[in-house]
């Protein structure tokens, strides 16, 4: 594997590390969404039959694969700052792909939850390792198209995984995840470390001090607000969209909706979105601007989709669309982490943020089934959006803006 800097040239927007990041990230994201596709044919196959226990067990599974994501966050995090981000980068690619490929295989609820940990684990590095890579080898003002290429593109493979989950068998659909995931790994050859964090490898500087992010407060607030601004979206895929049959019942929808179709038509949307809110950063020449604009268009989507009783399946599904591109601000969002600090931590930073949010599901789950029981489905899930949202909104508002910023330096 090719670890030294290229020859010294203007580097293309779609050079081999933007391309190789998106297309890891488009597998990453077709795994990481595939369980809630096939949550519930899977668990039937697997003995679960009662519709209780469906949801139980699914927000049990949904948990360990998110555990596995904070977990493999911290690890691949620290590792690519101290050995590289390309060995982040395949790494990962490589632990989900073997993990999702043994997940066709599974005949115990157990074993389920288990390789749903390991693959949370695999699937924590890609994004992070990706988007470091390419906003340190691209100039300043051509990296936002960079990271908006690499997240559009990726957030698009939950499309293939809903096509794939619906139509068909669940293990056929991991198989196939796990199989992209190997072939990506060949074009690993002719992958470049970024100049910016080899220099640092010839600097006496600590590199991926995870605890460093924790031992001042300026530091730590900064790096909680871009956690912070994130939980909205992950509110909108992990609650609204994972349990839209159940929240389609309690809307009175007559007609069954589908889980894979509702995944598939919000990670449109959020496509959509993650082009729009990317390519508008660039034109305001801000990154706060962008996701302000966006929150305040996932408020009003969200409570027109928990508003809409007795709606059609079209609009029930169009709703799904809307939700994507109002939280299709994932792009800027994972920019801004990368931005806000230096190159000797940098990757721990952009690859934990994003798991954090993903790991916010555990939380997000917990609270949309514990308090049910009191307030009821919809008030549930209205409650949990005005909390994510108000938060992030607050937590944009304060940070610095990073567009344009220089990022050649250390913490």
């Amino acid at each position: 594997m090719r670890t030294s800097s290229p020859p010294v040239s203007a580097p293309r927007l779609l050079n081999t590390a933007v391309v190789v990041a998106a297309l890891g990230y488009f597998v990453d994201i077709y795994d990481l969404v595939l369980f809630s596709i096939v949550r519930i044919a899977s668990l039937k196959d697997l003995g679960i039959t009662n519709s209780v226990a469906l949801l139980e067990e699914g927000v049990r599974l949904i948990n360990m694969q998110m555990i596995g994501m904070l977990v493999g966050g911290i690890f691949w995090g620290v590792l690519g700052d101290k050995k590289g981000r390309i060995s982040v980068l395949f790494g990962s690619i490589f632990l989900y792909s073997a993990a999702n490929i043994a997940n066709g295989f599974v005949s115990t609820l157990e074993a389920y939850a288990w390789l749903r940990f390991i693959a949370g684990v695999g699937l924590a590095g890609e994004l992070g390792a990706g988007i470091t890579l390419v906003s340190e080898v691209l100039p300043k003002e051509k990296r936002g198209y960079g990271t908006t290429i690499v997240a559009s593109v990726g957030i698009s493979g939950a499309i293939l995984a809903g096509v794939i989950g619906e139509y068909f068998h669940w293990r056929t659909a991991y198989f196939v995840g796990g199989g992209l995931g190997l072939l990506l790994l060949l074009l690993r050859i002719g992958v470049y470390e970024s100049g910016m964090y080899a220099r640092t490898q010839a600097q006496n500087v600590v590199r991926g001090n995870f605890l460093s992010l924790f031992t001042n407060g300026a530091r730590f607030f900064k790096y909680l607000k871009c956690i912070l601004i994130g939980v909205p979206i992950w509110f909108v895929i992990g609650v609204l969209i994972t349990f839209s049959p159940e929240i389609s019942q309690a809307l009175g929808i007559a007609v069954p909706i589908s889980a894979a179709k509702g995944i598939a038509f919000s990670y449109f949307g959020l496509t959509l979105g993650d082009l729009a809110s990317g390519l508008l950063s660039q034109k305001l020449r801000s990154r706060k601007s962008v996701v302000v604009l966006f929150l305040f268009l996932l408020a009003g989507i969200v409570a027109l989709f928990l508003l809409a009783q007795g709606a059609s399946e079209t609009y029930f599904y169009a709703l799904c669309v809307a939700l994507g591109f109002g939280g299709g601000y994932w792009a800027v969002f994972v920019t801004i982490a990368a931005e806000q600090f230096g190159t000797n931590i940098r990757a721990t930073v952009t690859t934990t943020v994003p798991n954090f949010v993903r790991g916010a599901v555990v939380i997000l789950t917990l609270s949309f089934k514990g308090l049910q029981g009191s307030l009821g489905i919809l008030e549930t899930a209205a409650l949990l959006g005005a909390v994510t949202i108000v938060i992030a909104l607050v937590s944009i508002i304060t940070l610095p803006e990073s567009f344009n910023k220089d990022l050649d330096y250390l913490e």
